[in-house]
């Protein structure tokens, strides 16, 4: 994935002072942004490119811009546009304005507003449609973190006011910047203005493409803050693509006129070809033919080769008949045709080489040794980026593979009953500590079971592993719903067990990952029953609950109540003797059984189980199939908060035919 394109449209709308009078056109920028990870980051660059631009076409108010002004002005736009991606998910629509106040002191200031789609509840309490007004000065009027996040408070800390507006199916959060000391100076000539305004340009968006590249805004200011940028952008991103493709972005054309990222295939052995990742050129025509001469001639380092600035032949571009020629002329040494000069750098981490980065610069003879310096730190920040996004694809790989195996294939059909079942692991990476399973046993029984191990990870892997296993054996053997509870409750407080966390430990430790304390992983929530079909249609349910939250049974008139007691946790205490409860299942009813991930749903302070929520959706379930109360619980539980559920959701409905 690329980063997003910016789109900008400026507008010069007129307007009046406070006062009434007349002033200058009122520059104003916008762009729409897709609700994607990427926007804030393109927001930023949307900032800078347009107080560059404002500046450059000599606006009166752009004479007092000033670093901190452009740097406020970015932190602002990246909280409010991260805060809306991650609250709403919807287009972000970001607007610059600047505000200019005549009169005896003359001011301005640059409004920025971020508007999403999908507005919450008022800030304030106010009713949706209202404008709270600024709200700068009132820091006890700020939102609660716990449900809002810090970002806002932030933006008041900077801003010298803010507010929230709703109107229909929007949520518009503004905030106001003052431009510093500001005051309308006699206009200078044409020449000395746009002389200062692309001075100005250059310092505020050192990012736009240029013609003449500065290198003296690489100052102690400069290199800094590209590095912390950098920084920012690269850092969380899970796929080592995605970095080169960014790293290229922010290379070209700000450092260098063109640039290319081959990486190392992890697992490979040394003689393995690299993969050429990432092909960057400052001009559009010019990165095919780059990739291609770089295809033909791939970047070879010698092994010994450190972090630091490696001086290479620029590559040489294709010409026709040339593959079929020993005798062809050396042909103009760039694929634009211009001479130019070329660096390459090894990316490492952890003291093992993943992949090379050749930058380089036409119509020069060498890199300044300044720049040269800022790409090798920049690099470094590289190897770190992809280092850390394969350790998270390696874990993820293993957690599939992992939870793919720890999950029943298939699950067996009982006869008379309809079952559905709803299983999403968390998005962590982790392999997750739910599991089910419904299988038969002699006797005409079938059984079901949804469990909970408590953590993630290789210790509640091997939990899972076993305790399925172990349920499976059990039951088969025709031990009752609470005996089957009973010894597996012993089973997890054995010896065996500690040998079996152990191992995991030691697995765990191999790869590098910190654990937390492995006792834990004993500890199981499991909701566990037993069904046998009646004669004259339904069945007969046995159920046991360690721990877990209780199964509901639904009536077709609407009536909800818990199907069993609460017990202790398996794998606590040693001497329990677990209690099961029985029930007939008739023609209509439903039993939903679910785990924490469910109930514990998390919206601000409130749980979606609170006052019996869960209760509450299913009444609304009466007289639906399976499949439809299963999608409507799954579905008013992801509706529960803005953000997605951050354990794993598990629910399974039986519904008698």
């Amino acid at each position: 994935m690329a980063p997003i394109p910016l789109q900008r449209d400026i507008v010069q709308r007129p307007g009046t002072t406070r006062t009434g009078h007349a002033h200058g056109p009122r520059p104003a920028s916008r762009t729409s942004l897709p609700g994607i990870p990427l926007a804030p980051s393109a927001a930023r660059r949307f900032v800078r490119a347009a107080l560059a631009e404002w500046t450059g076409l000599g606006v009166p108010a752009a004479v007092g811009f000033s670093d901190r002004l452009a740097d406020d002005a970015v932190t602002v736009t990246n909280e409010l546009v991260t805060n809306a991606v991650v609250h709403a998910g919807t287009t972000v629509d970001l607007v610059l304005r600047l505000e200019e106040e005549g009169g005896d002191e003359p001011s301005a200031a640059l409004v920025l507003e971020v508007t999403d789609h999908h507005p919450a509840r008022p800030v304030s309490g106010d009713e949706p449609g209202a404008d709270p007004g600024p709200a700068g000065g009132h820091p006890g009027e700020l939102p609660d973190p716990a449900e809002y996040g810090r970002g806002l408070q932030l933006v008041a800390t900077l801003a010298d006011s803010w507010g929230i507006t709703y109107r229909t199916g929007l949520k518009t959060v503004w905030a106001r910047l003052p431009v510093d000391d500001w005051s309308a100076p006699p206009a200078p000539p044409d020449g000395e203005a746009l002389r200062r305004g692309l001075r100005a340009a250059e310092i505020l968006a050192p990012a736009a493409r240029r013609t003449e590249r500065d290198d003296a805004v690489w100052d102690s200011r400069g290199a800094p803050a590209f590095l912390a940028e950098a920084s920012d952008l690269l850092a969380g991103q899970l796929d080592e693509d995605l970095v080169a493709a960014i790293a290229g972005q922010l290379l070209v054309p700000r450092l260098a006129d063109w640039c290319a990222i081959w990486l190392e295939t992890e697992g490979a052995g040394p003689a393995a070809e690299p993969r050429l990742a990432r092909v960057w050129h400052s001009e559009e025509t010019g990165t095919e033919p780059l990739r291609a001469a770089l295809e033909r001639e791939p970047l070879r380092l010698p092994a010994g080769v450190g972090p630091g600035p490696v001086p290479v032949p620029v590559p040489r571009p294709a010409h026709h008949g040339e593959e079929d020629r020993d005798d062809t002329p050396a042909p103009t040494p760039h694929p634009g045709g211009r001479d130019g000069a070329a660096l390459a750098f090894r990316i490492t981490a952890g003291g093992r080489a993943l992949g090379t980065v050749l930058v380089g610069r036409e119509g020069v003879a060498q890199v300044p040794e300044a720049v040269a310096s800022l790409i090798e730190d920049f690099v470094r920040r590289l190897g770190l980026a992809v280092g850390a996004a394969r350790a998270y694809t390696r874990q993820a790989t293993i957690s599939r593979i992992l939870q793919r195996g720890l999950l029943p294939s298939k699950v067996a059909e009982i006869p008379g009953v309809t079952s559905a079942l709803v299983y999403e692991p968390s998005d962590d990476g982790v392999v997750g500590g739910d599991f089910y399973d419904i299988f038969p046993c002699p006797g005409d029984r079938w059984c079901f079971v949804l469990g909970d191990v408590q953590g993630s990870g290789p210790e509640a892997a091997v939990v899972t592993g076993l305790a399925r296993p172990w349920l499976r054996l059990l039951s088969r053997e025709g031990f009752g719903v609470g005996e089957v509870l009973d010894r597996l409750n012993r089973l997890l407080l054995d010896d065996a067990m500690e040998a079996a966390e152990a191992a995991a430990l030691m697995v765990a430790a191999a790869g590098g990952q910190q654990l937390h304390d492995g006792t834990q992983s004993r500890f199981l929530s499991l909701l566990y029953g037993e069904v046998v079909p009646l004669p004259d249609g339904g069945v007969r349910c046995t159920v046991a609950s360690a721990g877990h939250p209780l199964p509901l049974l639904l009536r077709p008139d609407g009536s909800v109540r818990p199907a069993a007691d609460p017990q202790v946790l398996l794998g606590v205490v040693e001497d329990v003797a677990y209690e099961s409860q029985i029930f007939d299942l008739a023609p209509g009813d439903t039993l939903l059984c679910v785990t924490d991930g469910v109930t514990e749903r998390r919206s601000g302070p409130l749980m979606f189980d609170d006052g019996d929520g869960l209760a509450r959706v299913l009444a609304g379930c009466a007289g639906l199939p399976a499949e439809a109360t299963a999608e409507r619980i799954r579905r008013a539980v992801h509706e529960f908060a803005e953000l997605p559920p951050d354990d794993d959701v598990a629910l399974l409905v039986l519904h008698a035919d």
